[in-house]
């Protein structure tokens, strides 16, 4: 069955979902997005993601000219379109067409696509065995110039440091701020366990505030562990006792490697898979049903 896109107020055919060249997301990437995940008919925490696309397109000064529920209900109906139980929903909001200049002005309605298919971000056998990562040289733009809380389509930054995972063999790269202290990976927000303590490193140096590294600190607060965000060099990586990744493709997997260097015993540890089976089990609960 050809899955169907929603594409500015219709469904079409994936060969016909089409945007034009002048269109600014492509031509500047001037836009946001979001990637969603249902699970057994439920979509996973779908108004946190519509508020972070909403929040995001308000940041730029893009208006969704379509209310949060609105587009929610656009959401579930791609979903029930396509026969999908279990999928993945990337959403898209460009500035829409324009002319070659950069004027936004110039643009006078957005473009909105909804995408739901399926999507396998790693191998299996990385859930079961941890996965090696690598430090890209490629840094972290400042928050100073783009706010991390933008999940935008210029993903030129994130695109280059996972050139430099693949060219190492890696399925994802560890990206570093300009002064060294540790923000994210190309794709997903990265987590330590030290002693017991869940820590990841704050939004302000340069991470996306995902809403799979919340439901991650959700479990660990409701299980009583010490929890906190820290400003952390790799060497904090190199000592901790374990290492994981979160993210909405991803969902919570282990690493077993940063830079060729052993995490802990080097498999996934007791803490990483406590939290990864208590994360599956909340995507079966916590959703919005369709």
């Amino acid at each position: 069955m050809e899955r169907k896109i929603y594409l500015n107020g219709v469904f079409v055919e994936k060969k016909d979902a089409k945007i034009s060249v002048f269109d600014h997301g492509l031509l500047y990437g001037d836009g946001v997005f979001e990637g969603i995940r249902s699970y057994s008919r439920k979509v996973f925490r779908l108004h946190k993601h519509m508020e972070r696309l909403y929040a995001g397109a308000a940041a730029i000064k893009l208006n969704v000219n379509m209310s949060i529920d609105e587009f929610e209900s656009k959401i579930i109906e791609t979903l029930r379109i396509n026969g999908l139980d279990d999928a993945y929903i990337r959403v898209v909001v460009t500035r829409g067409v324009g002319d070659l200049g950069l004027d936004p002005r110039k643009c006078s309605l957005p473009t909105i696509f909804i995408i739901a298919d399926k999507i396998v971000l790693y191998p299996e056998e990385f859930y079961e065995k941890g996965l090696p990562i690598i430090i890209a040289k490629t840094r972290r733009i400042s928050p100073q110039s783009i706010s991390p809380a933008i999940k935008s389509l210029n993903y030129l930054n994130n695109i280059l440091g996972k050139i430099e995972a693949t060219a190492a063999g890696c399925n994802e790269a560890l990206m570093l701020t300009i002064d060294g202290y540790v923000a994210e990976c190309t794709g997903d927000n990265i987590f330590l366990i030290k002693k017991g303590k869940l820590i990841t490193p704050p939004s302000e140096i340069g991470a996306l505030n995902g809403i799979t590294q919340q439901a991650v600190i959700d479990i660990a607060l409701k299980r009583g562990m010490k929890f906190g965000y820290e400003m952390l060099k790799p060497n904090d990586i190199f000592d901790a006792d374990e290492c994981f990744l979160t993210g909405t493709a991803a969902e919570v997997i282990p690493v077993n490697k940063v830079d060729g260097k052993v995490i802990g015993s080097g498999v996934p540890g007791s803490v990483t898979k406590d939290i990864i089976l208590a994360f599956r089990e909340l995507t079966r609960v916590d959703g919005t049903a369709y």
